[in-house]
């Protein structure tokens, strides 16, 4: 019986936090529906952040699909230091939204190949 009330309660956990957590990557906002094709014209805006750095926005048509304030991936709120790097991965972003990789996840390996650490 104390086994089944600790499984449970594991189980409860888990699922309010799987239910608390969708749609959102660490500062990165995906809208659950809206134009997502191959066809969808994609664009980016560079955008200031905090601490005199950079992010980016894209857009898809005309609404907007990712806000992204910090650099991907890493922890804190800090953007990139350059406009150029954050032009960089917006790019990078848009590219793996057009071949469908949705949420578009950028890992260190890919930051490092951009030269943008």
């Amino acid at each position: 019986m104390k086994c089944f009330l600790t499984f449970l309660t594991i189980f409860l956990a888990l699922n309010l936090y799987a239910q608390t957590n969708t749609g959102h990557l660490q500062g990165v906002t995906i809208p659950t529906g809206g134009e997502t094709g191959k066809n969808t014209c994609y664009t980016y805006t560079i955008i200031p952040a905090v601490n005199k750095t950079w992010g980016y926005d894209i857009n898809a048509g005309k609404k907007l699909f990712i806000h992204q304030p910090s650099i991907p991936g890493l922890p804190g709120n800090e953007g990139f230091k350059k406009k150029a790097d954050a032009e960089k991965v917006a790019k990078l972003v848009i590219g793996k939204i057009k071949k469908g990789e949705l949420p578009p996840g950028v890992t260190l390996e890919e930051l490092k190949k951009l030269k943008v650490l």
